[in-house]
């Protein structure tokens, strides 16, 4: 993996491509490569490691004339960064260039099988390996390379997304996907020509169409200048009728907006975000909770026997926090799955169970095996996403889009707050259908959770001066973050983005479980972070505190408005306001996303695109 970008048309493809690469770096990268079939009908390929600059800066004394081209940031899985593992990788004889998605499971089969053809490779990627079977398959068929495409890809097991040039049809570009993403966008130039694009994901296209086809596992498209949208057949070789979807997204949503980081954007947007999160789906008046998820699958919800929910990094952290929140208000037993291990063990799945899978970008291919592996054993299919038209949101009986926007940065803020406020409208949702809820209790929890995008604005004005101090923090080599209750997943949060772009080692602990174990590390140069609301189990947390300043460990303390306890025992506090113990969360990982924030930016940090980390992963 990481990133694609096609096209092809009228204009000149190269600025499309660069663009498109620079739209697609907040994806996480180590290298970048172009390739263009120019007017002289050559095939040109060139590649760079680190930044799209650099590229550009290669290209700068090139050739790059033409108007149809393929162009790819790569994430390392086969082989070092190094130009000769980026993509995109030409065949033997030459004819094709190929960008890929990814990961080819029985490549290094296919690669021993090619060899005995007389085939040789450069590279140590499983990418080299599958435009050369393209090609054999092409020859040794005497066939087109729409139909090579798709009598190769018979052969491959794994998950990819492709486009490939060929250099004796300068007019058409051919794609392919399963298990990772591709979009392509019908568009229409100043002369009312139709064009092409290729993505993995929208943002290299919405500058130039918001009209998209995503394609579907096993589907390969072809794209030719003469069609007015592309023709699409899957493996099974059936011809599929090209669906049409209208991108509901603009181009001022992919900007920084005068921020210097999308990650700062992307803290303070959190208020508008949740804003838009909740509209609809709180009927003010009523004060009631309408998903139509539930509302369409009622009797699901009422005989669940319970609910797994599926997730990775940040998004198993907010399926904690709606685990809490789901067994108290809706009487369900909840578990929380990491994807990744849940897909490849024999887990105990009933037909009478509900599986959620929580992705931000709906494309974690871990999490989008776990709900395949639970749909063969008859499970409910859920889905909570941020990416419309994404593959769990496609792959799932229903589901809720948390709706707040495009997340850029790699380390995510607004999602995760969006995850929480959606699991608890989900909650909220089955109470109301269980009655499991007093009216009183029920209309209280509305009437605070409508609450909490002004209290999450009070909380990030409350708390600017941690720029001041968090450089003090950049000499640390280690960190400690600790919660009770509800505030334990708020702990391991704090603890990952600190880790993900300051580069600074950290742990998220139970407060209680602190003494069995980790409280050996503490000492006066180690920073313990405590989220102490004055809610739940806060004199159980003052006396945790207590022990780790008898060890001279620095205390820094997210603290409810007005509490002196805690602050006077503290070497630095975060304030946030009052709320209900359910949603301190929403307000306690704010000053914890400032904190990781200003201290990596301290260490000079690239907080937008920390280094072996991707936005979307699209592989195990």
């Amino acid at each position: 993996m990481c990133g694609i970008v096609g096209y092809i048309g009228e204009q000149q493809a190269y600025p499309i491509l660069i663009k498109g690469l620079h739209r697609l770096e907040y994806r996480g990268y180590d290298s970048a490569g172009v390739s263009m079939i120019t007017s002289q009908q050559a095939l040109n390929v060139y590649k760079a490691t680190g930044k799209v600059s650099a590229l550009e800066e290669k290209c700068s004394a090139e050739d790059t004339t033409g108007t149809i081209g393929i162009a790819h940031t790569r994430w390392a899985t086969h082989g070092e960064p190094n130009t000769v593992n980026a993509h995109p990788h030409r065949s033997q004889s030459g004819n094709l260039s190929l960008v890929h998605n990814g990961i080819i499971e029985n490549y290094k089969t296919l690669r021993a099988m090619l060899e005995k053809e007389g085939y040789t490779f450069h590279s140590d990627t499983d990418t080299e390996v599958l435009v050369q079977l393209i090609e054999y398959t092409q020859k040794s068929n005497k066939c087109d390379l729409f139909t090579a495409v798709q009598r190769a890809l018979k052969n491959v097991v794994g998950a990819y997304a492709i486009a490939i040039l060929e250099r004796e049809y300068p007019d058409r570009i051919v794609c392919a996907r399963k298990g990772s993403p591709l979009v392509i966008g019908v568009g229409t130039d100043a002369h009312g020509k139709k064009e092409f694009y290729i993505g993995s994901d929208a943002t290299p296209i919405i500058e130039y169409t918001n009209q998209v086809i995503y394609l579907k596992d096993e589907e390969i498209a072809l794209m030719t200048r003469q069609s007015d949208l592309p023709e699409i057949i899957n493996l099974a070789n059936v011809h599929q009728t090209p669906e049409m979807h209208t991108l509901r997204l603009s181009l001022d949503e992919l900007e920084k907006g005068g921020y210097p980081h999308f990650m700062l954007k992307e803290i303070w947007e959190q208020p508008n975000a949740l804003r838009t999160c909740i509209r609809g789906r709180i009927h003010v008046q009523a004060k009631d909770v309408l998903l139509s998820g539930i509302v369409d699958h009622k009797e699901r919800f009422l005989n669940a026997r319970r609910i797994i929910i599926c997730a990775c990094g940040t998004s198993w952290h907010s399926a904690l926090i709606g685990k809490y929140f789901i067994e108290e208000a809706a009487h369900i037993p909840v578990e929380v799955e990491y994807a990744s291990e849940f897909r490849y063990r024999n887990p105990v799945i009933y037909p009478d169970d509900i599986v959620i899978a929580v992705s931000q970008s709906g494309e974690t291919a871990d999490t989008l095996a776990a709900i395949q592996l639970a749909e063969q054993k008859g499970a409910f299919l859920y889905g909570i996403c941020n990416v419309i038209g994404s593959s769990i949101a496609r792959a799932t009986h229903s589901g809720t889009y948390i709706h707040v926007g495009p997340e850029i940065g790699v380390a995510s803020t607004k999602a995760f707050t969006g995850q929480v406020v959606t699991l608890c409208l989900l909650g909220l949702a089955i109470a109301k259908v269980k009655r499991t809820l007093s009216d009183e209790m029920f209309h209280t929890l509305v009437d605070e959770l409508q609450t909490i995008p002004d209290k999450i604005q009070w909380t990030l004005e409350h708390n600017k001066d941690i720029d001041k101090f968090a450089q003090m923090f950049t000499y640390c080599r280690n960190f400690l973050f600790l919660g009770r209750g509800y505030n334990y997943p708020v702990a391991l949060e704090g603890a990952l983005k600190l880790k993900e772009i300051s580069y600074i080692h950290a742990e998220g602990y139970p407060a209680a479980e602190m003494k069995h174990g980790p409280i050996a590390l503490v000492d006066e140069e180690m920073p313990c972070v405590f989220i102490a609301p004055k809610r739940g189990m806060y004199d159980k947390v003052v006396s945790n505190i207590q022990e780790i300043k008898s060890r001279k460990g620095k205390i820094i303390s997210v603290v409810t408005e007005g509490d002196k306890t805690v602050s006077d025992m503290s070497d630095y506090t975060f304030v946030i306001p009052d709320t209900r113990d359910c949603f301190v969360p929403l307000l306690a990982v704010i000053p914890l996303q400032l904190l990781s924030y200003y201290v990596a930016t301290a260490k000079g940090r690239n907080v937008d695109q920390p280094r072996n980390l991707a936005k979307s992963v699209t592989v195990e």
